[in-house]
């Protein structure tokens, strides 16, 4: 008769590397003022509310997504005004994306590794998907002032060749957007050997730049680049729906990685729904950039703040002489920020603060001043 295997054994047939891990972490929230993940604060008008209800209500749960998924991407494509010969790939928000893009460049069996590059401090799933997918990452750190460090990131791209290079535009979690100049400079770096480069424009909503303008305007010196963006800050946070734009022969190699079906018909109508009033949700993200102006004039002027960055997200990073402190601080008054002193040496005793309505703002302000 076997021997049943304990648990223990059982474990070890997991990856070291991912036992080693720590699982993406969401604060708990319940009876707090939800500061830390850049969420849109304004809820569907009551009137919208019910309508799309009512459509929910009628879409098909007992079959598969269809014809409506193209739908979705034929609305996506005139909502970002993506150029003629482009296709679109749909994700389960944009880190789906970045999953299929490491799993699609990797190179698993030749002996050789693939390399992902990217400015650090940066989004933290650029590294988790490189190293989950097998692919190397190599972060080039910015300028003390959260600037691209452009001789830098030159140096590495010649050096390592990376097959993905990604440009968060803005980046999180300093909300900075890089010189144009600088950007097309890498991009073309990149290009020169082969690599892809991804824009990441999470945050495009609040920015005054969009990188999609450089695509249409010199689309022979983009060709390799793919521009990917989120539904998440445009106020559909809950929705989990991103989506990826490039050239459509480009486009059709990532899709063949894409798990069936991956888009729910749920997430579907709600975005289709969702672009149907494209003009309430720019009111919203135009008043939370008036709203981000107030705020960081605020920062500036408040007792205890080191330094306020300049923002073109829906974020603000400032430097504190204890960001342990304020944050536990702020957190005993009920307000989650985001500490993110420990993600980066560049970020020490930094916050990120989200920008909200002008309430949720002065009750933040209020728990910060309180607990420097």
């Amino acid at each position: 008769m076997t021997t049943p295997s304990s648990p223990l054994q059982a474990l070890a047939r997991i990856r070291p590397d991912v036992r080693a891990m720590h699982a993406y972490g969401v604060q708990p929230s319940a009876g707090m003022l939800k500061m830390d993940a850049m969420e849109n604060p304004f809820g569907l008008p009551p009137h919208l509310q019910a309508a799309l209800g009512q459509r929910l209500g009628m879409v098909a749960l007992n079959r598969y997504p269809g014809d409506r998924i193209a739908d979705l991407k034929a609305a996506l494509a005139r909502y970002a005004g993506m150029p003629e010969g482009y296709g679109i790939v749909l994700g389960n928000g944009s880190d789906e994306l970045i999953t299929l893009l490491a799993l699609a460049c990797a190179q698993p069996g030749t002996g050789q590794r693939a390399t992902m590059l990217a400015p650090m401090p940066g989004f933290v799933m650029y590294p988790l998907s490189a190293q989950l997918q097998g692919l190397d990452f190599v972060g080039v750190p910015l300028t003390p002032d959260f600037e691209l460090d452009e001789p830098a990131m030159l140096a590495a791209i010649a050096q390592h060749r990376p097959a993905i290079t990604y440009i968060a535009y803005p980046n999180n979690p300093t909300a900075t957007l890089w010189d144009e100049g600088a950007v097309q400079r890498i991009i073309d770096a990149a290009g020169a050997q082969g690599g892809i480069v991804v824009m990441d424009e999470a945050y495009q909503p609040f920015a005054s730049r969009t990188w999609i303008d450089r695509m249409r305007a010199e689309p022979a010196r983009n060709a390799h680049v793919l521009l990917m963006r989120t539904l998440s800050k445009f106020g559909l946070a809950g929705v989990r729906l991103g989506y990826l734009i490039g050239p459509a022969a480009f486009v059709a190699e990532i899709d063949k990685v894409r798990p069936p079906y991956n888009v729910s018909v749920l997430n579907c109508e709600a975005a289709l729904f969702a672009l149907e009033h494209a003009e309430v949700f720019a009111a919203q993200a135009a008043e939370l950039v008036a709203q981000r102006t107030v705020l960081v004039k605020a920062l500036r002027q408040m007792p205890g703040v080191e330094k306020c960055w300049d923002s073109e997200a829906n974020m603000v990073l400032i430097r504190v002489a204890d960001a342990a402190k304020a944050y536990e601080g702020m957190k005993t008054r009920k307000v989650l920020v985001k500490n993110v002193s420990t993600m980066h040496p560049l970020l020490a005793n930094c916050l990120r603060l989200t920008v909200g309505a002008a309430p949720d703002n002065a009750q933040m302000l209020a728990a910060l001043q309180a607990s420097l």
